[in-house]
């Protein structure tokens, strides 16, 4: 991606004349000739230019979407920001100058000059001019309007985004919550499953028939315990929520960090092309309708956020003009938006988007041409969706400069603040000008009246109509403002000078934003109402920030910005007590550098804040990396989406976890009981290792695809350091395992003693197995090697397990509320296990292997029986956690009372 913002060659002055060279050849000292279009090869401190201004876009390191005029004059403020140092993108502490390069760079030249004295000072004064903050553009960089030579400064890593990729490498990488708790959770239970493998060999060293025995009953517990799935399961989980995430047009680079979504507490969203689409585009317009019928202005507003010349006008009633060409001062907006303009818009249809070449400012008055339409065609809308994308980009206007030729152009300039143009149509010579609307509305006489395209006299009073509106504009609504005003010229003139530029005729006042994106503020209240604070992070002034909130809606419950609002500069005067007071409150920094958003994310760090931090510039680069999670995505409105499902991700690796572990707890209880009962082992170490493996591990994957439950963005961030295994959970795993280990060992005892088919020993016969070699006995004592029993065990465990994957589809909610087929891949991996199952009970050699055989209806029965109470009692579970208010800690010390409300949140 960033290979599209670099140059591939230069104009370069080499020889003693300029030619186009690879800009990977360029070296400090080079004279580089730029003009519109070009992207700035390399950072360089500006020497002369060739037009009457020079304007850069520069949002790409910046993050503004307006472009910066450039100047030959040193900025001398020492605390001012890239976007106050008009004439420079970036300071010192971002660039390491080469001094090998110089040296060498001072060489050549010398050779080139013969060993004139003159060059050593050139070449040394750009190091000092750079030092000193003298004007430079930055490598990446787009020239947007105007022409200029500039020197090269530097080159390579000792760039602007040099200095960005050297402060992405300073920051480590940081483990994730999930990853923190897992291990947590790992180490805990290698803990308790060492205590339970040393407690039973303790218990049973009496009942050992010889010293290996013991060995094979810790192998047997060992497999029981661990959950040998749970990694896969886990990765699997994580790799479903990146897939989902995927189909949100945001991808995921780090498994884990999709769950860390889930405990964000703090979104830092980048404005520019995030929160807002990046595009410039007109949004009002304003015209004198008449001096004697109806109001004085008439006001259009204009819809439309990208670069897609789509979008319809309104008036101000929000009827919309179907034909906007008809109205007088609307299509002579047209015709000078057309034709006094230098910017191209053109279709990629390798990106399937539209793109601009030039003025952010002339590009959306492209547009509005394109909108507004042409003369005469009543069934234009119609005809222009029959061309191709490449066609429809400027259709209108190339209508017309097909219809006007441009005969003379004066260039934009900082003292006049105006552009204009001459043009010639017939036996017709007319002069269109655009500027500051000061400066149109000063040199204007007369203005033209919108119902019948009069003209009549520019009045006092007028004037002041004109002007206010314009201050609303600007002030209230922080539009960026253009007037557009014509002239007609003298038959067969064929130039034009700064003189032609008075007793103009004023059409009428526009003004232009960058759009907020339509579906922003909706994500920004989800995000608010899931406890997530919003923090709004741009380079533009903190009046245009503060409007910007105001129009996507989401922060009127703050009403004053004050307290809430800092700039950069602002906020780092602060003392540390304030400081941190003004973090807590923040919802707007403006006049940023790259350097302030890392700055942000890591004082939000060190108040134990989970940031995410938005953006999609490589000046927003450093700040993704140091956050908890990076979000580099072309608009933020998916972020909340993401939230869910990192929530969602989150609920449900508990939930297969949960699973997971309680069958392992059955396991353990089975095998624990059956020790210290002294019956025969109820299950070999090989049905224990296919339980977990195969028949444990595919209902936990599913798991995964639990859909979202309907209050997941209803509750507050779960905190970093919340145990993925709380307390209360911990005791719903020990019940449910007690009662599938129970229910394994009661089928096991049941085949023994109470089958009809079975031998019907007394139990204490059962206990004794060991010594019936020893003893005489009305029975063989081969009976104890029969594989029905074992059978049967490994069967309830199988079928209760699948049972309890069932009480996983919710934490809290009941089966009656989210049934089982809520989520079909549950069911299906049910089925499959089952059938899994059946194949190893009824097909040799697979019954062989695993030490089993076919089961009767009758041992079936008992086998369902025994396996369905598992679905009671998690549902009295359920039911208490969701009306009681008694939470335990993980320790199990005290009970803290909760609200119900915040219980079920929970």
């Amino acid at each position: 991606e960033l290979r599209a913002y670099q140059a591939d060659v230069a104009t370069v002055l080499r020889n003693g004349c300029f030619s186009i060279l690879p800009a990977a050849d360029l070296v400090p000292g080079d004279i580089v000739e730029v003009s519109v279009g070009c992207k700035i090869p390399a950072d360089m401190r500006m020497i002369e230019i060739l037009s009457d201004h020079l304007r850069v876009d520069q949002a790409i390191l910046t993050g503004e979407s307006c472009s910066v005029e450039k100047e030959l004059d040193a900025t001398t403020a020492t605390n001012a920001v890239y976007q106050d140092k008009t004439s420079i993108l970036f300071s010192i502490n971002y660039v390491v100058w080469d001094e090998v390069l110089l040296s060498q760079e001072l060489a050549r030249r010398k050779d080139e000059s013969n060993g004139n004295e003159d060059v050593e000072m050139d070449v040394w004064d750009t190091r000092r001019d750079m030092i000193n903050n003298e004007n430079i553009q930055g490598k990446g960089t787009t020239v947007a309007a105007g022409r200029a030579r500039a020197v090269v400064i530097g080159v390579g890593s000792n760039t602007a985004m040099g200095s960005i990729r050297d402060s992405m490498l300073m920051t480590e990488d940081e483990v994730t919550p999930l990853k923190k708790k897992l291990d947590e959770f790992g180490t805990f239970l290698a803990k308790i499953i060492a205590g339970i493998c040393v407690l039973v060999w303790v218990v049973n060293i009496g009942h050992f028939s010889d010293p290996a025995h013991g060995g094979f009953l810790r192998v047997a517990l060992a497999v029981a315990a661990i959950p040998e799935g749970l990694p896969a399961v886990v990765t699997t989980c994580l790799a479903l929520g990146t897939k989902r995430m995927a189909r949100l047009n945001a991808i995921v680079r780090s498994l884990p960090s999709v769950e860390t979504l889930g405990c964000t507490t703090v979104i830092c969203s980048d404005k520019t092309g995030t929160l807002t689409t990046n595009m410039m585009t007109v949004s009002k317009i304003c015209v004198l309708h008449s001096l004697n019928n109806g109001p004085m202005n008439s006001e259009y507003v204009v819809s439309g956020t990208t670069y897609a010349p789509e979008g319809f006008i309104f008036d101000s009633l929000g009827a919309q003009l179907e034909i906007p060409a008809q109205y007088p001062c609307l299509l002579h907006i047209a015709m000078c938006s057309a034709l006094c303009n230098e910017s191209v818009i053109q279709y990629n249809p390798d990106k399937r988007i539209y793109e601009k070449i030039g003025e952010s400012t002339e590009v959306a008055l492209r547009l509005l041409a394109e909108k507004i339409g042409l003369p005469g065609f009543d069934t234009m809308p119609s005809a222009l969706n029959m061309l191709s994308k490449h066609e429809r980009a400027s259709y209108c206007n190339r209508y017309w400069e097909s219809q006007f030729k441009k005969v003379s152009l004066l260039e934009f300039s900082r003292d006049r603040k105006m552009m204009s143009v001459l043009c010639n149509r017939k036996q017709m010579e007319i002069m269109f000008s655009k500027g500051a609307p000061e400066s149109i509305l000063s040199r204007c006489t007369n203005i033209l009246c919108n119902d019948d395209g009069s003209t009549v006299p520019l009045s006092a009073h007028i004037r002041a109509q004109l002007e206010a509106k314009y201050n609303s504009f600007a002030g209230k609504e922080t539009l960026r403002c253009l007037a557009l005003a014509l002239k007609r010229m003298p038959m067969g003139q064929q130039s034009l000078s700064f003189d032609d530029e008075n007793n103009l005729t004023f059409i009428g006042l526009v003004g232009m934003l960058d759009p907020p994106r339509d579906e922003v503020r909706n994500a920004i209240l989800s995000c608010m109402n899931a406890g997530i604070r919003v923090i709004v992070v741009t380079g533009d002034n903190k009046t245009t920030a503060e409007s910007l909130c105001q129009k996507i809606g989401a922060f009127d419950h703050l009403g004053d910005f004050t307290g809430f609002s800092y700039t950069a500069s602002e906020f780092e005067e602060l003392p540390a007590l304030q400081k941190s007071v003004a973090l807590q409150r923040m919802t707007i920094l403006s006049r940023v550098e790259p350097s302030h958003k890392r700055m942000l994310v890591e004082a939000l760090q060190n108040q134990n804040e989970v940031v995410a931090m938005t953006g999609d510039g490589v000046n927003d680069a450093p700040a993704l990396k140091k956050a908890n999670i990076g979000i580099a995505m072309g608009s933020g409105t998916a972020v909340a989406k993401a939230v869910a499902e990192g929530r969602a991700i989150y609920n449900n690796t508990k939930q297969f976890i949960r699973y997971m572990i309680s069958s392992n707890i059955g396991e353990v209880v089975c095998i624990f009981v059956a020790a210290m009962l002294g019956i025969p082992d109820t299950l070999v170490p090989v049905q224990l290792l296919w339980v977990n493996l195969v028949t444990d591990g595919l209902p936990a994957t599913a798991i995964g695809f639990n859909k979202q439950d309907s209050d997941v963005m209803k509750s507050k961030p779960r905190k970093v350091n919340e145990a993925v295994v709380s307390g209360w959970l911990f005791f719903r795993y020990l019940v449910i395992g007690a009662y599938v280990g129970l229910a394994t060992v009661a089928g096991f005892i049941w085949w023994f003693v109470f089958y009809d088919n079975g031998p019907k020993l007394p139990y204490t016969e059962l206990m004794h197995f060991d010594s019936c070699s020893t003893r005489e006995t009305n029975y063989a004592c081969s009976i104890f090697s029969d594989r029905h029993p074992s059978t049967v065990s490994m069967t309830v465990l199988v079928v209760v397990e699948m049972f309890n994957a069932l009480n996983n589809l919710s934490e809290n909610q009941s089966l009656l509320v989210i049934p089982p087929w809520s989520n079909l891949w549950l069911v299906a991996s049910i089925i499959f296990t089952m059938i899994l199952h059946i194949l190893i009970l009824y097909v040799q050699p697979l019954s062989a292997l695993f030490s089993v055989t076919p089961l009767s209806w009758a041992e079936w029965t008992v086998v369902l029986y025994l396996s369905f109470p598992v679905i009671l009692i998690d549902e009295i579970l359920k039911f208490f956690s969701r009306n009681s208010g008694i939470r335990f800690s993980f320790r199990f010390r005290r009970a803290d009372l909760l609200p119900k409300r915040e219980i079920r949140d929970k």
